[in-house]
């Protein structure tokens, strides 16, 4: 019997016995640790190294570099990702990607399908983590406190002059997910939007289904999520909004896009 086939037996035995959330919760967040320890140890001092010395590396070796590692996780989560609106994604022109978030592979999902360069509004204690710390880095993400509300305006607006410099963003306007998320919709916090506002730059809606699956849950068998990237919202359409607005726009456009993919894979 394989390692994955015995590890997936654990969270049936443990159920039955009334035990699963104490003795294997995020078993596959566990076994891809595992699996990408070897290959970490060599990658990340590399990473430090790109970091510590970005004037002997270019935005796009580095980005090119965290997608590496990305794509490293990726491979021993056991995953696969469809990418569906690829013609969505603004040529010649800086955006920012507004995305539902269900866990931690979200922003890998959809970084590694990206052509150009990309940051991340990265929740600091994450973003302190090792591998974390190395990616945010590498891709010059911005990390936020979500508890000191001064922190989180200096994010904020430190995200809106990197993008309208001319860098992409990748944000998740729920702020965090719960091991209830999966596919459906947190409340967004809207002060976000403010670096679409303020920048006047394009927003591209993006939307991730099933990407709970890749690494916070207990299963091991192999999962298929998938990202799509919305028609994207220039400026002009949103122009005069204010940010309460831009995110009802962006959150209903997310939502209807979910329904709309449910009704799909529940037909099936």
């Amino acid at each position: 019997m394989a390692l994955t086939d015995i590890l997936n037996r654990i969270p049936y035995i443990c159920k039955i016995r009334g035990r699963q959330d104490k003795i294997v919760f995020n078993l596959r967040f566990k076994y891809v640790v595992l699996r990408s320890t070897f290959k970490m140890l060599r990658m990340l001092p590399k990473a430090n190294q790109m970091i510590a010395n970005k004037e002997k590396y270019g935005v796009m070796e580095r980005f090119r570099y965290a997608q590496d590692i990305m794509n490293c996780v990726k491979k021993n989560s056991r995953t696969t990702t469809e990418v569906h609106g690829r013609n969505n994604i603004p040529e010649n022109e800086t955006c920012i990607f507004y995305a539902n978030h269900q866990g931690k592979y979200d922003a890998i999902g959809i970084l590694v399908e990206l052509d150009e360069p990309c940051g991340v509004l990265w929740e600091e204690r994450q973003a302190k983590k090792i591998l974390g710390r190395q990616v945010c880095g590498l891709i010059d993400g911005v990390a936020i406190n979500l508890t000191n509300i001064k922190k989180m305006a200096e994010a904020i607006f430190k995200v809106s002059d990197l993008v309208s410099k001319g860098k992409n963003f990748l944000i998740f306007p729920e702020g965090g997910y719960t091991d209830k998320t999966h596919n459906s919709l947190q409340e967004f916090k809207t002060g976000c939007f403010s670096c679409s506002i303020r920048s006047k730059t394009t927003v591209v809606p993006t939307v991730i289904y099933d990407s709970y699956k890749a690494m916070n849950s207990n299963s091991l068998r192999k999962v298929k999520t998938q990202v799509h990237f919305l028609k994207p919202i220039r400026y002009s359409e949103y122009e005069g909004m204010n940010r309460s607005s831009l995110s009802e726009m962006v959150k209903s456009r997310i939502e209807e896009k979910l329904n709309s993919i449910k009704m799909v894979e529940n037909d099936k």
